[in-house]
């Protein structure tokens, strides 16, 4: 099994609900975002570039692409960042990590893992999200798990569940009859620096 994701950037609308699912699903710290949506235009976000009628504007979500051949857990002296054997996604054992951040310094995607350096803090004084989410710890390296533990009991990531225009799928690769090995399969594709050998398991639709 392994599990990945298939994301049409023909239907993604840059709405960044996805990073604000994952943001709430997993109680993340404030200033940190495991999911961002990058704006392919203008100088800033949601900004096109060009000039009217020929402007022009995309978006790319980004981030951890579980890679089935990933860089950072190679790194990892303490094997806190791991692959999953049954699912094949790429996790982080919070409570073995030693903030060391050679997993940072080995991914070739630029800011798809956070590091906190203090003891995390929240916009309210409670726990929001799944209530069985790992406890946020200082000095730990923190990255999209997949929301694993929305998989052990049998539903799929927030960023899928509440993606308005439907633009994520999410399902196993290597199950050729699923509809993620389909859309990879039939339709147009690119993934994230694939000559660095990692193999993302994250495919984009084009």
């Amino acid at each position: 099994m392994r599990m990945g994701m298939v994301i049409d950037l023909h239907r993604c609308i840059g709405c960044h609900t996805c990073s604000v699912a994952c943001k709430e699903s997993n109680n993340i710290p404030s200033g940190v975002w495991w999911n961002r949506v990058l704006t392919d235009g203008g100088s800033h976000i949601d900004a096109a570039s060009g000039e009217w009628p020929n402007a022009s504007i995309s978006f790319l979500p980004v981030s951890c692409q579980h890679c089935d051949n990933p860089a950072c857990v190679k790194v990892c002296p303490v094997g806190a960042t791991y692959k999953d054997a049954e699912t094949g996604i790429v996790r982080q054992d919070y409570d073995k990590c030693i903030g060391c951040r050679m997993c940072m310094a080995a991914c070739p995607y630029n800011g798809v893992r956070s590091f906190n350096w203090e003891e995390p803090k929240y916009s309210v004084e409670f726990a929001v999200g799944d209530d069985d989410v790992p406890t946020h710890q200082k000095h730990v390296v923190e990255k999209c798990t997949f929301c694993y533990q929305r998989q052990a009991r049998g539903e799929e990531p927030a960023c899928m569940v509440m993606c308005p225009p439907r633009a994520r799928y999410f399902g196993d690769l290597d199950d050729p009859e699923s509809e993620v090995s389909r859309l990879v399969r039939e339709r147009e594709h690119t993934q994230l620096l694939s000559e660095e050998g990692t193999k993302p398991s994250v495919y984009y639709l084009v």
